[in-house]
Formats: structure tokens, sequence, C-alpha cells
């Protein structure tokens, strides 16, 4: 070879290895990894033909040991205004840089995601690279969407812009009407758990076992007042799709629920009460021979039974208005947020389901076929609301004024009913005033361990629902 091949050959074997170097160094950041992905295609087809080692060595450091590489996807991707929008598995949207280029064969799904420092990158099937970034991290333009309790919710790039118009998206209904039935199938295996069960010499009314359920449903719709329904009603009411003159309406009609339902049980006992004075009159007037006392203590017991079917009906209607709620919420979620969705709202019906139907199992003077039906009206409600989702699937707009207000008036009326419910008659009455208040040890503890496993387990499931 002559030997002024051989010096330009070496020059130019010095030059890539000095290239190569410098790529490895700018990988060190994110800016500097969307550089070196550019120059490496350039570089690659600049010398190809000359080094195809070079190459390699090149390409290798583009995909170094740096990027930790997740199972990860990003689905339902589509142009909204100029950007390629896609949601990820948490149920985030996000913008693609750079813009992919506009085309009606645009893929809609990109995998092999994976991680750089704070950057997430994703691959579409071509093997082509982009950059996601979700709502944390800074947008040129377009718009981010995400969920509260299944209820979708977009907000500008720069997060002051509000975006209150419909998202368009696509839903897969076959699932949504099969998973209906599961739904009505765990919500009613809940409810009528107990009833069913307290005959079984263990599980009985006054055992251990029924302590347990009982006071665990206690802790479940405590937690569902505050964690779930009061929560999702302030998220709701901050909401920049709507303005508010008041900003404590979320928690005054908290409070109105409250005394809502402490007005239906005061009003209720008066009522019992003077019909029971008057029965007691007219039977002493024509009962000579019994004791007065005796008859005063039967018709006191028996008002005593018809208030703790009203307390549980009242329960039961506060549990009712959220739960038609969570079935059209829960239908109208994105499918990448669906099934997470899902999962646990079938676990918030069946703890749901056993909080009242171990009330309802101990309600006396109420017939079986009563107690049926105030079961499966709790085991229909979620499914009749996830029926009506399906119907205004694609008109539903989690981000339209009114539907706002509507969804945050009745979580913060369910809100202040079930605290009434949860907090005044079932926690204070049964500890207070009730049959734990000199339970045996055994019997407290048994107490104690079911309500508070059913706050941190109710608790726990609202990081998602």
């Amino acid at each position: 070879m002559p030997m002024k091949e051989m010096k330009t050959g070496n020059c130019l074997l010095l030059g890539l290895a000095l290239v190569n170097g410098v790529l490895g160094r700018t990988l060190t950041t994110t800016e500097g990894y969307r550089l070196a992905s550019i120059d490496t295609t350039i570089f690659r087809r600049t010398v190809a033909e000359v080094d195809e080692s070079s190459v390699v060595t090149v390409t290798r450091t583009a995909t170094s040991s740096e990027l930790k590489v997740t199972d990860a996807a990003i689905t339902n991707c589509a142009f909204i205004n100029s950007a390629y929008v896609c949601v990820d598995n948490s149920g985030f949207a996000g913008k693609l840089i750079p813009t992919p280029t506009s085309s009606s064969d645009m893929p809609k799904l990109y995998t092999d995601c994976h991680a750089h420092d704070t950057s997430t990158f994703c691959v579409d099937s071509s093997g082509s690279e982009y950059e996601f970034v979700t709502q944390n991290s800074k947008l040129s333009t377009g718009k981010l969407c995400h969920f509260h309790a299944g209820v979708e919710h977009c907000v500008g790039d720069d997060e002051s812009e509000v975006v209150c118009e419909k998202v368009e998206r696509d839903y897969n209904k076959p699932l949504r009407i099969g998973l209906l039935f599961v739904m009505l199938v765990t919500s009613a295996i809940g409810v009528f758990f107990p009833t069913v069960f307290k005959k079984v010499p263990s599980f009985g009314i006054n055992s251990l076992v029924f302590v347990l359920v009982k006071q665990f449903g206690t802790g479940v719709i405590i937690s569902t007042a505050f964690v779930h329904l009061l929560t999702h009603a302030f998220l709701m009411w901050n909401n920049k799709c709507i303005t508010l003159s008041y900003e404590s309406t979320g928690t005054a009609i908290t409070m109105a629920g409250l005394f809502l339902a402490f007005l239906v049980e005061y009003g209720s006992s008066r009522i019992l009460i003077g019909n029971t004075v008057i029965q007691e009159k007219t039977e002493e007037a024509s009962k000579e021979g019994v004791e007065s006392n005796s008859v005063s203590f039967n018709n006191e017991n028996e008002t005593i039974k018809k208030l703790d079917l009203i307390n549980v009906l009242t329960t039961e209607a506060g549990i009712i208005f959220h739960s038609i709620l969570i079935g059209i919420t829960l239908v109208v979620t994105a499918d990448s947020y669906f099934i997470t969705l899902f999962i646990v709202i079938v676990f918030h019906q069946f703890f749901e389901g056993l909080a009242l139907g171990s009330r309802v199992a101990e309600l006396q003077y109420t017939s079986m076929l009563h107690k049926c039906v105030m079961g499966g009206a709790f085991a229909l409600i979620t499914p009749i609301g996830m029926a009506i989702g399906l119907g205004v699937l694609e008109k539903f707009n989690g981000n339209n004024p009114l539907t706002i207000i509507a969804l945050g008036t009745l979580d913060s009326l369910s809100a202040g009913i079930l605290i009434w419910t949860g907090i005044g008659q079932w926690w204070a009455r049964d500890w207070i005033h009730g049959e734990l208040r000199n339970a045996n040890m055994i019997t407290t503890i048994t107490g104690f361990v079911g309500l508070i496993g059913g706050l941190i387990l109710m608790s726990f499931i609202g990081k998602w629902a």
C-alpha cells in the first residue's frame, strides 16, 4: 500500500476514535443522548463503507448499559393539534419527541420503553427511537391527560392552559360488557355472605368471626368516606374547568349530607317514639294484670330495632349514590388504565358489600325478603352504572363543567352521609354505647383488628380508585 494512502487511513481511523469518544461522553445527559443519536445516524451513513466496525462501536455506545430497559409500552397514540400524544401503562398521556410525520399509517403502539436518567425513550415497529415526555415534564405543545377516580382531566403543556374538550379514544366494549357481570357477582358475594353464613354456628351474630367482619365493615365505610369520596370530591371541585366563587363548596355539601343523614334518623326516631307512646297507652288501658314496665320494655326494644333498619337504609343510600358513579367512571376510563381500575373497584365493592351485609344480617324484625331486596339493590347498582357508562361512552367528557359539578356534588353528599353513619352510628355506638364497651379482651382485640384492617385496606386501594 502506498505511504500516502496509509497515512490517510490512519488519520481517518484516529478521527473515528475521537468522534466515538465524544459520543460516549455525550450520552451522560438526556439532551446529549438525543444529539448522540442524531450524530450516530449521520455518522453511520457517512463512513459505513470506510470502517463498518467503527459504526458498530458507535451504535453500541448509543445503547450502552447506562439505559435501564423495562417492559413498558405506550399505546393509543394519535395526533392532537400538532403533537403526537400517547398514553403509558399508568394512564398518563405524553408527547413524542421528535414529533413523527403525520401519516394515516403511523403506529399507535411503541414498545421497549426504557429510562435514561430522568427521561423515557420508546421504539416503534421500524426500530426508530423517540423520547416520551409525560405531564410531569415540560412540553412545548399538546395536551396532557390523567385520571382522577377514573375520570379524565386534561391540561395544557404548562399546566396553566385549561383544556375542557373531550378527548377521542378507542374503547374495548366487549371487555367492558363481560366484566360488568364479574362486578355483579363480586358485589353479590360480598353483600350476601354475612346473611347466608350467619346460620353457621362459628359465624353467628355473637361469634368472633362476625365481630371481625362487622368492625372491618366499619373501617371500610369510614375510609370510603374520607379517602375515596371526600378526596375525589376535592379533586373535582379544584378542577380548572370550573370556577367557584365559594372555595368551600365541596365541604359545605359534605356537611349538608351529614346533616341530611342526621335529619332522617332524628325525624324517624321522633315518629317511632311517638307511635310507641300511643301504643303503650292503648295496651296499658286494654290489658289489665299486665305490668306496664314489661309492655314499655318490649315496645322500646322494638323501636330500637326499627331505628337500626333506618340506619342501615341511610347507609345504603349513601353507598348507592357513589356506587352508580363508580360504575359510570369505570367504563369511561381509557383502556390503558381500565384493567387496573377494574381490579381495584372489584375489591372496593366486595369490601363495601361485606360492610353493608354485616349490618343487614343482624337486623331484627326484618323479613328475609326485605334483606334480599337491600342486598340486591347494592349488588345491581354498580353494574347499572357500568351499563349507563357503556351507553354514554362516546359522548362522556370528564372535563365538561356540568359533569365535574355533578360528580363532585354526589361524591361530597355521599361522603357526608357515610361520615354520619360510619362514625356516629357504627363506630361510636358499637364501642362507646354498644356490645364492645365491656367486651372481654379477646373480643375487643378482634374488633380492633377488624376495624384497623378495614381502615388500612380501603385506604390502600384508594391509591388507584
